[in-house]
């Protein structure tokens, strides 16, 4: 009951403070713009799990070693991903735990829609 609280504590929040400012939607759209791309949402996901380098990020996208650079880069630039130094390779790790609430709640979400689509297919 706990979630659920807090939970309706939380949109009461977003009801009562009134609209954000110009920067920060801009903010939000370009984070939800990361997410829409598959590639990058691979790499979120596999990132869920613990952190990564970049060889094994391109070996389980089945994406090129390059093609996965350019994509932590720019999730890098957005906050979304970190990465530290271990002797000549980079080790990847979602920035913070934001990142993975944000991902499992798309993923819940996109489970939901589907399986309503897919209710009122059978109807």
């Amino acid at each position: 009951m706990k979630k659920k609280e807090s939970e309706d504590e939380g949109e009461r929040n977003l009801a009562t403070e009134g609209l954000f400012s110009e920067r920060t939607y801009l903010a939000m759209a370009e984070t939800f713009s990361a997410l829409s791309d598959p590639t990058r949402a691979k790499i979120i996901h596999i990132l869920c799990m613990g952190e990564s380098s970049v060889g094994n990020l391109a070996e389980r996208t089945s994406v090129s070693p390059s093609a996965v650079s350019h994509q932590l880069r720019l999730l890098r630039q957005l906050g979304l991903v970190r990465f530290r130094r271990q002797g000549q390779s980079s080790i990847y790790a979602l920035d913070d735990h934001h990142v993975a609430l944000l991902f499992r709640e798309a993923h819940e979400h996109v489970g939901e829609f589907l399986l309503g689509r897919r209710e009122e297919e059978d109807q």
